[in-house]
């Protein structure tokens, strides 16, 4: 593990303000993502999900030309497609356009889930009631359209563009299954703890304990990702992140909703079980200000021992939003001060 470490990474949704319009939302996931760049983060990565309405990065591979097009060196990719979405070599032919445009620059980050609902499932046309159980194959027929060598050329099939491209793949999860198939495979690994913390440091032990090195890994890589809202107070943090509390709260409902506007009050709109539930998943979340983001920071880090952290910020107003991953990236510099973000 590098010395230099952990490195600071930004995960957008491209959220769809209450009111607003996807492209306004585009709008926004670009100038967050120049913003990080001068700021050093390492990548932004964009989401696909699927009938939502406060979330517009369901093209993920279009909007990740998009910001790659706005943006000089900022690393940009997925995080992640969901493969059991998509044909392989689809995706295989699409993130090899990108690299092929922006070369240096795409990370491919893949999922074993649907991103979306019943329903949403059905319209993709995939296979019902796989529960990902399909997606190692689905891996492995990706990464041998992205090999140059014959020998694991699927098929006779070849991905023009992508074949022999260096394109870096990323498994990401929620639990050990992910993990697990991520350490045999050598490959880095990106666990979701901003909605399923129960998991993360078992699922770690078993990426690290199965982790068998590879040719383009020689060591464990772990991401992990976190929802950080902070602000210049601890007040101000609190206030905004009520806009993020409303739409965990309605996908709770299971009414999914664009994002709201900060309220002065939860207690208003929740009730004491739901609030617990939504409380709980900011087990490894950071609220707060910059003293918050120290503890809180310090004691994931010595938790996880991450690589990197990517963040993800629900915040309502965008200069609000901007702001705070100007305060992380400043107390991060403070606390880590020969981290390496190049």
């Amino acid at each position: 593990m590098s010395k230099f470490t952990p490195k600071l990474s930004v995960l957008d949704l491209s959220p769809i303000l209450a009111g607003g319009s996807a492209q306004h939302a585009y709008h926004r996931t670009l100038d967050l993502a120049r913003h990080a760049e001068k700021l050093g983060y390492q990548r932004i990565w964009l989401a696909e999900h699927h009938n939502m309405p406060g979330i517009a990065s369901s093209a993920t591979s279009l909007l990740i030309g998009y910001v790659a097009s706005g943006t000089e060196k900022i690393r940009v990719g997925s995080g992640g497609v969901m493969l059991p979405n998509h044909a392989p070599l689809i995706i295989a032919e699409q993130f090899g356009t990108l690299e092929s445009i922006y070369p240096g620059r795409i990370d491919l980050g893949l999922g074993r889930a649907s991103g979306t609902d019943m329903r949403a499932t059905r319209a993709l046309r995939r296979t019902l009631g796989t529960s990902g159980a399909d997606f190692p194959n689905l891996l492995s027929e990706l990464r041998a359209y992205l090999d140059r060598s014959s020998e694991t050329n699927h098929l006779g099939v070849r991905a023009i563009p992508g074949e022999g491209l260096n394109i870096p793949m990323w498994l990401l999860g929620s639990s050990d299954v992910s993990a697990q198939l991520a350490g045999s495979l050598g490959m880095p690994f990106a666990f979701a703890s901003h909605f399923a913390p129960d998991q993360l440091l078992s699922a770690l032990d078993v990426y690290r304990s199965s982790f068998i090195p590879s040719k383009e890994l020689k060591e464990p890589y772990v991401m992990v990702g976190l929802t950080v809202m902070v602000a210049d107070n601890m007040e101000e943090a609190q206030f905004l992140s009520t806009s993020d509390a409303q739409q965990v709260l309605s996908l709770l409902r299971g009414r999914p909703d664009e994002l709201q506007p900060p309220v002065e009050n939860m207690d208003t709109l929740w009730n004491p079980q739901e609030k617990a539930l939504i409380s709980k998943q900011l087990d490894f979340g950071i609220i707060g200000d910059r003293s918050t983001i120290r503890e809180k920071l310090s004691a994931i880090y010595e938790a996880t021992k991450a690589n990197e952290f990517i963040v993800t910020t629900h915040i309502y107003d965008h200069q609000a939003r901007l702001r705070s991953y100007e305060i992380l990236a400043e107390t991060v510099k403070e606390m880590w001060p020969n981290r390496n973000i190049e």
